[in-house]
């Protein structure tokens, strides 16, 4: 064999390098900056690098721009608006312009906006009123009724209309009634009276009297106190008085004395030795356990309780007792029974319309002695029930007795 070797030509790794030895200039410049920026991605410095190339590129524009706006646009004079409208020539004549033509709103924009009530009148406050008015009673009117709608106590209406409504109770349909001005009594002057008398009797002075302007009296038309110049048959209104009530009540009648009830009826009875005693307990005397009508009340001079019901209800006695009363009266209780207990207890059972008791005879506490009734004055069945007492008079029974 040759000693003589083989020429062995290296290949170079990177096939870039095959043209280094023949081009070795230009290459050196593009491969130093990429050298450089495959550094910088390898730092991650990367993404950092262009956003800072991309904001000096953008000042850079600007720059730019701004410089070339100032030395070729905007060399020229700039005059304000405001100059420029001084500057122009006025015109002779102000333009008129014409306004719009009124339109009223659509019609269906009103019904659905926001309604309001007009008053078509002035309200006026209320004035005192001094002279006497009439009232013509409805049906299903009673006195509290009326006393309200004029602002009144209902005995006030009965002071004013002694001789129609000597009991509330009488009230009816189509009566007329005279109506006060307020809270007062009315009074028919009578010869001989005295005004200082008739004005302590319904506990005021004269001079209320006088002052009132309805009356029409002055201190000098009426004169003497004692013998006034007031024409006998004259109403005088005596406001704030103090009347008294027209007593049609039974008196009381124990089994002592039952004929003191002589006048006020066929009922009464005679001469009473003895009978049954109470026990100064009471009960609920009727089959009916509600209250009708009237309650007890002393304004309006109804001392009892009217308990509802029907025609034929049972009635009971209330305690033990002796009957003293027992038949119709004329003071408008129709027919009556009543029970005298003996212990100064009496008590009245009114506007039957049937008794199973006849006087003197004894009765027990819960038995049946009369029928439910619309009897006397009464505008419709029920009972009117009394209690009274030698020593407290006539007392509210609900006071003693409930359903």
């Amino acid at each position: 064999m040759s000693d003589s070797s083989e020429t062995k030509i290296p290949i170079p790794d990177n096939p870039d390098n095959l043209n280094s030895t023949a081009n070795p200039q230009p290459d050196r410049p593009r491969r130093g900056f990429l050298e450089i920026w495959g550094s910088i991605q390898r730092m991650g410095l990367g993404d950092m690098v262009l956003r800072i190339a991309t904001g000096i590129a953008s000042i850079a524009l600007i720059l730019m721009v701004v410089w070339v706006m100032s030395n070729f646009y905007l060399k020229g004079t700039v005059k304000s608006p405001q100059a420029a409208a001084v500057a122009a020539a006025s015109p002779t004549q102000t333009p008129v312009v014409r306004p719009p033509m009124f339109e009223p709103p659509n019609r269906m924009t009103n019904i659905r906006s926001i309604m309001r009530l007009v008053t078509l009148h002035t309200t006026l406050p209320s004035r005192p009123r001094f002279e006497m008015t009439t009232y013509t009673v409805q049906k299903g009117d009673n006195i509290y009724d009326i006393a309200e709608r004029f602002d009144l106590n209902p005995r006030s209406l009965m002071w004013s209309n002694p001789a129609k409504i000597p009991d509330a109770k009488l009230i009816q349909p189509d009566m007329v009634l005279e109506i006060p001005p307020v809270d007062g009594v009315v009074y028919e002057w009578h010869e001989g009276d005295g005004l200082n008398g008739v004005a302590e009797f319904y506990q005021v002075t004269p001079e209320t009297i006088i002052d009132w302007p309805g009356n029409n009296l002055t201190t000098e038309s009426v004169g003497d106190f004692a013998d006034p110049n007031i024409e006998p048959g004259m109403r005088i209104f005596v406001p704030g008085g103090i009347g008294q009530f027209v007593n049609w009540t039974m008196p009381g009648i124990t089994r002592d004395n039952p004929a003191a009830a002589r006048t006020v009826g066929p009922g009464y009875c005679g001469t009473i030795y003895d009978g049954a005693m109470g026990s100064n307990t009471f009960i609920w005397p009727a089959a009916t356990t509600y209250i009708s009508g009237y309650g007890y009340d002393p304004d309006i001079n109804h001392l009892a309780i009217d308990i509802g019901g029907s025609v034929g209800v049972g009635i009971y006695a209330s305690d033990n007792g002796v009957i003293v009363y027992a038949g119709w009266n004329d003071f408008g209780y129709g027919y009556l029974i009543v029970i005298d207990h003996g212990t100064g207890w009496q008590t009245y059972y009114a506007h039957l319309s049937s008794l199973n008791v006849g006087c003197g005879q004894s009765v027990y506490q819960g038995d049946l002695i009369g029928l439910m009734g619309s009897t006397g004055n009464s505008t419709g069945p029920h009972l009117h029930f009394e209690m009274r007492s030698d020593l407290y008079g006539k007392v509210n029974p609900l006071n003693y007795v409930s359903p």
